[in-house]
């Protein structure tokens, strides 16, 4: 079975998030979403409002399971026999910076990142520009998936 790990915090989860899982469904057997938990980090929503936002968006999708984990990547991988970590990027600069992290986590272990470009239509779009959008009372609807909700 090709399992993939697609990490991230998803506060939210946005529509270039969602793109890159339906793609993935595509070359994968079976996509885990994987909400990172890191306690140093503010969050806008609590980790059950982000896995409830993403299991409903997927809910029709069995090729798609959502966890949360704290620690690094590969080691989950391991854990849940994932040879291939899912990743997408949106500009240069996310590719420099999950370059490094894709070395790193090829020199500690045999796990492949698969990389996928986002969209035209959704490359914008980051979860900080949605919690942006939110916090100062705009139509983030339009950036999200309809499971995101508040």
């Amino acid at each position: 079975m090709k399992r993939a790990i697609f990490p991230g915090s998803f506060d939210p989860i946005t529509n270039g998030h969602y793109d890159i899982i339906k793609r993935g469904i595509s070359l994968f057997d079976e996509v885990i979403v994987a909400i990172g938990i890191n306690a140093d980090k503010k969050y806008m929503f609590s980790l059950e409002d982000r896995k409830r936002f993403i299991e409903e968006a997927f809910k029709d999708e069995p090729k798609v399971k959502v966890i949360t984990y704290e620690g690094l990547t590969i080691d989950l991988c391991r854990k849940l026999d994932a040879d291939f970590i899912l990743r997408g990027l949106r500009n240069p600069a996310d590719f420099e910076f999950e370059k490094a992290i894709a070395h790193t986590n090829r020199r500690l272990s045999k796990i492949e990142t698969v990389f996928l470009l986002t969209a035209a239509k959704t490359s914008y779009i980051s979860s900080s520009i949605v919690r942006d959008v939110i916090r100062n009372k705009g139509d983030y609807t339009v950036l999200v998936p309809d499971s995101v909700r508040i």
